[in-house]
C-alpha cells in the first residue's frame, strides 16, 4: 500500500490516473499491484483525484417534479428553428404549451432568439389565460432567453415559478420536445422552406388552430386539447362509457373483458418521482 501511494506520487506519475500508470509499470518490467488495487488504495488515502487541470464532472440533480391536476397550474415553453429560404437564416418559434391539457396557450414567431422576445410572451399570454394568482410553474431547457435577466424578472413579477431541465437532458422537458416533433413531422410541414416570416406565422397560426381544436390527443384519451382545457371532456368521455358499456350489452359475446378505459386523466407528471413513473409505467403495459 505504502509503495501504490509513494508509486502514483512520484513526478513522472502525479498526473497520471491508475490506468495508465499500471501499464507503464508493466513495460518497465515492474508489477506493484493490479488497477483495481491503485484505485481502492488511493480511493482509502483520498487521494482519488482528477488528476491533471481538467474539472471533475458536475452532478446536476434532477429537477423537481411537478403535479397539474388542472389547466393553467403548469406550462412548458421552448424555441424551434423554422428554415427560411436564405441559407443559414431561420425563424423562431416561441411557443407554449399547458401541460395538463396540452393546449397551446401562446406563440409568437421572431427572427431572433431573446428574454425580451420570451417576457412579452409571457405577458401576452397570461393575460389571455387570465392568471391573477401566484403558482404558475413555467418550465423551459437552460437557453439564454430562459435564464435571460428580462425573462426572469417578468417571471417573479408576474408571480410565475421558473422550473429548468438539466443542461443538456432533453428528456426533462418532453412536453415541448413532443408538440415540435408533431409540428414539424405531420403530413402538414411545408416541403420547402419558409419564403417570409409572415408565410411562417401563417402557417403556425393554422397549425395552432389544428391542434387545439381538431386534434384528438393520445395521451388525454383522445380528446381536443381544447375540449380539456375547458373542462368539456368529462362530459364526452362519460358518453363514450355509455356507448361502450351499451354496445356490449347488445352483443356481450364480442367482449372478451371490461370496455376500454376512458376515465379521465386527472394527474400529469412533469419529471415524476420514481415510484410515480414506475406506477404510469405499469399502467401503460397493463393498458
Amino acid at each position: 500500500r505504502e509503495q501504490i501511494i509513494k508509486t502514483c506520487n512520484l513526478p513522472e506519475y502525479k498526473s497520471l490516473p491508475p490506468s495508465q500508470i499500471v501499464p507503464i509499470l508493466a513495460d518497465k518490467g515492474e508489477y506493484i499491484g493490479s488497477e483495481s488495487s491503485f484505485y481502492r488504495i488511493l480511493r482509502d488515502a483520498d487521494q482519488l483525484n482528477r488528476r491533471g487541470r481538467a474539472e471533475p464532472p458536475k452532478v446536476h440533480p434532477k429537477p423537481k417534479g411537478f403535479n397539474a391536476t388542472g389547466p393553467n397550474q403548469l406550462w412548458s415553453w421552448d424555441i424551434t428553428y423554422l428554415a427560411s429560404t436564405i441559407r443559414g437564416i431561420f425563424y423562431y418559434l416561441y411557443l407554449i404549451e399547458d401541460v395538463f391539457s396540452r393546449k397551446i396557450v401562446g406563440w409568437e414567431i421572431h427572427e431572433s432568439e431573446s428574454a425580451a422576445h420570451a417576457s412579452q410572451l409571457i405577458r401576452k399570454t397570461c393575460l389571455a389565460e387570465s392568471i391573477h394568482e401566484e403558482g404558475l410553474v413555467l418550465h423551459s431547457d437552460n437557453g439564454s432567453p430562459m435564464k435571460g435577466a428580462t425573462m426572469l424578472a417578468t417571471l417573479q413579477k408576474l408571480g410565475v415559478v421558473p422550473s429548468f431541465s438539466r443542461p443538456s437532458v432533453s428528456d426533462d422537458n418532453p412536453y415541448s420536445e413532443s408538440l415540435f416533433r408533431t409540428l414539424k413531422y405531420g403530413p402538414s410541414y411545408p416541403n420547402q422552406p419558409f419564403q417570409s416570416l409572415e408565410s411562417a406565422r401563417e402557417w403556425v397560426h393554422e397549425f395552432v388552430q389544428w391542434y387545439n381544436q381538431q386534434h384528438r390527443h393520445s395521451a388525454i384519451h383522445f380528446v381536443t386539447p381544447n375540449q380539456r382545457h375547458e373542462g368539456k371532456d368529462h362530459a364526452i368521455l362519460e358518453q363514450r362509457k355509455e356507448v361502450y358499456a351499451a354496445a356490449r350489452t347488445r352483443n356481450p359475446a364480442r367482449w372478451s373483458g371490461a370496455i376500454r378505459n376512458w376515465d379521465r386523466i386527472e394527474n400529469v407528471w412533469l419529471n415524476p418521482p420514481k415510484a410515480i413513473r414506475a406506477k404510469e409505467q405499469k399502467l401503460d403495459r397493463a393498458a
